[in-house]
């Protein structure tokens, strides 16, 4: 099956929020995965209303693997020193499909326009941290039906190749539930097809996205 979607791309696995003190200024850096922009326009606003109180509550967010949708905000810092240091930290780490708010609640010392881009830069490394950065790989779904006597077999060689798995069914008949990367799930249908001498049932299902196994 034939895909426009990329093979792999790195974001963030879940919700994360971190927080540093520069100068006595708290900065917290706050991530969320999101596949829209509507997603990460409602984070943005969930984050500013938990911390109406804040100084600044300066955003970026990248979605796309071309980076189609990107957005910055200073929200009231000088021009330059916050949206776009937060947005050069999703680009430097290959990330997408992810939204950062760093809000500031100013301590009381200035820190110059070179000070604010290294403390939102390092408020967005810290976002991220704690959204903890992962690398989605695409799979393909391969249904293999078999009778019980192939089970064992190909139980084991499946394991072997390290090959993940869904369910598996049991009813008259076995039906394995394989998720080879999508790339490789024609040459994976030919194997099966030799190893099973061409007795097993075998339809592809859906392409989907999992979590590259260490």
């Amino acid at each position: 099956m034939t895909t426009d979607k990329p093979e792999r791309y790195k974001t963030i696995k879940e919700t994360g929020a971190k927080e540093i003190v520069i100068k006595k200024s708290r900065f917290i850096g706050h991530s969320k995965p999101v596949a829209t922009e509507e997603e990460a326009l409602a984070f943005i606003e969930s984050i500013k209303k938990q911390h109406w109180n804040a100084t600044h509550n300066c955003s970026a967010y990248l979605i796309g693997s071309r980076g189609e949708i990107q957005r910055q905000s200073d929200d009231g810092e000088p021009s330059g020193t916050a949206g776009k240091p937060i947005l050069e930290v999703i680009k430097n780490q290959g990330l997408q499909d992810i939204a950062i708010v760093v809000t500031r609640y100013f301590g009381g010392i200035m820190l110059g326009a070179g000070g604010l881009i290294r403390a939102y830069t390092d408020g967005a490394v810290a976002a991220i941290e704690a959204g903890q950065s992962i690398t989605n790989v695409l799979h393909e779904e391969v249904q293999v039906e078999i009778e019980y006597t192939w089970l064992g077999k190909l139980e084991n060689e499946l394991r072997n190749r390290g090959i993940r798995m869904g369910e598996t069914e049991f009813t008259d008949k076995v039906i394995l539930h394989c998720l080879p990367i999508a790339s490789e799930a024609e040459a994976f249908q030919a194997w099966m097809t030799d190893l099973t001498q061409g007795q097993a049932e075998i339809m592809l299902g859906e392409q989907l996205y999992y979590i590259e196994q260490e």
